[in-house]
């Protein structure tokens, strides 16, 4: 037996396995709104930084390029602000992720439309998807938009 009483004894440390059961039981019961805000946080910096690279190899021939360019930090302060506040979360988060994934949508279409005014059009579909506009790239867009606007519908985690 310990000399000290029961109170005064230390409490072990939680073992890891009982964060990641809290982590699993927020999922299970739709509670994953922090997380999924500060996900969307960073898919929106790093989907702006790889477009911006990508639509500066194009010189920005488009003015419309700069778009999602623009929205990333939008999307990022936005997925901070749901994080810290459960208001921000049902507000301001849905918004600029609806403006994010519509943004995808329209990018979806300009680069399918781009990839059809190259020579040959989608008759030659093999080379002209390679070389010309990405065709996935803007659907990642929509999806990081698509995280922030179910982080708004879920419950925040306990």
């Amino acid at each position: 037996m310990s000399p000290l009483p029961r109170k005064a004894r230390a409490r072990p440390a939680r073992p890891a396995p009982y964060v990641l059961d809290r982590m699993v039981r927020n999922v299970r019961h739709g509670r994953f709104e922090r997380t999924l805000s500060l996900l969307t946080a960073a898919g929106s910096l790093v989907t702006a930084a790889e477009i911006y690279l990508e639509h500066d190899r194009a010189s920005f021939g488009n003015r419309v390029m700069w778009w999602p360019v623009l929205l990333g930090p939008v999307g990022a302060a936005a997925g901070v602000a749901g994080f810290a506040s459960e208001r921000m979360a049902k507000t301001a988060l849905p918004l600029a992720s609806a403006a994010i994934a519509a943004n995808g949508l329209q990018g979806t279409y300009l680069h399918v439309r781009g990839i059809a005014q190259k020579p040959g059009g989608w008759s030659m579909a093999r080379y002209n998807v390679e070389l010309g506009p990405p065709l996935f790239a803007p659907l990642l867009v929509t999806m990081v938009g698509g995280m922030g606007l179910l982080a708004a519908l879920l419950r925040r985690e306990r």
